[in-house]
């Protein structure tokens, strides 16, 4: 369905009978000084003044994601609170791919967080949910008080100890072309290919459902053109200057990613090394994921969430 020239929006219908996503959808406008007002959905669940967490996603997921995170962390005592991008599941979607950049991206986000005035945030972040969102929480830190990050990065493309060996390497140098030189690609393998075992066919088809078409997808496909992966590329030099604000930021900062993902593993140890408050933090690998590590092992996630949470906040 078209809402105005230029923005897509997915039927309701396509989110009818999705297994285990009980949670009632919530929406507010953010305003985008070139595109003009856009819908943006969130899960909000929990007491209204309890400790946030703020659930973000990567590419090509949506709030879908986290569905068997979001009751353990409410049943704890804490407010979740999990957005879908611009461009990704229930959000609106501009059709053109020129709408789209990682600048953008962070800006739809910070207004996102400034929208709903949330303030004491942990952030569980994964795949783009850690570029994006450790940028708005360099830029706005006051409202942040925790990290929580798994199978994410935040690309810089200097050597190591600062960066990781050989970055962005072949596989991840593909995965930027197949996206740049295709106007659709499959959800449900895309999700299935980094996974330790093929999600169930009803859940790869969640997982689609916010795109019943390519003319939908313009989101997921710009966001991984948009990968900073050489000198000049937009938002490479923010994320610098964002990486030199987090060797300062001495708030707890835990990592916890999975066994089985190569694409990110070796910023574990960036994260870990270069973070003020990672330091002393006990770090964990889940064990029987891929990338997707909160499809395929939601639960100890969760406990691990939890606990990072009971640590540092006294509800």
């Amino acid at each position: 369905m078209e809402i105005r020239a230029g923005i897509l929006r997915t039927p309701d219908t396509c989110f009818d009978g999705l297994p285990d996503y009980p949670f009632a959808p919530h929406y507010l406008e953010i305003e985008d000084p070139e595109l003009g007002p856009l819908r943006m959905h969130y899960i909000d669940e929990g007491e209204r003044d309890a400790p946030v967490v703020l659930m973000a996603h990567g590419n090509p997921t949506w709030s879908f994601l986290y569905r068997h995170m979001i009751g353990p962390v409410v049943a704890a005592g804490y407010r979740v609170i999990a957005p879908d991008m611009i461009g990704f599941g229930k959000s609106d979607k501009p059709a053109e791919r020129s709408a789209y950049g990682y600048d953008r991206f962070v800006a739809w986000m910070r207004t996102f967080v400034e929208a709903l005035d949330l303030s004491d945030i942990t952030l569980m972040c994964q795949d783009w949910g850690g570029p994006i969102n450790l940028r708005v929480l360099s830029e706005m830190p006051e409202r942040f008080s925790a990290v929580l990050a798994a199978n994410t990065l935040l690309q810089n493309c200097d050597p190591p100890p600062l960066g990781v060996p050989d970055w962005p390497g072949e596989a991840i140098a593909a995965w930027i072309e197949s996206c740049r030189t295709n106007d659709d690609l499959p959800l449900d393998e895309l999700i299935a290919r980094t996974c330790v075992t093929r999600p169930a066919e009803d859940v790869l088809a969640a997982y689609a459902a916010p795109y019943p078409d390519g003319r939908y997808k313009a989101g997921l496909l710009q966001i991984t053109c948009s990968i900073p992966i050489a000198e000049g590329a937009e938002g490479l030099d923010t994320n610098r200057e964002a990486w030199r604000f987090l060797e300062q930021w001495d708030k707890p900062f835990l990592t916890a990613f999975s066994d089985s993902d190569p694409s990110t593993i070796n910023w574990e140890t960036v994260f870990q090394n270069r973070v003020a408050g990672a330091k002393g933090q006990p770090h964990t690998r889940i064990v029987g994921a891929g990338h997707f590590v909160q499809e395929e092992q939601g639960p100890a996630l969760a406990k691990v969430l939890v606990d990072f949470l009971r640590a540092n906040h006294t509800n």
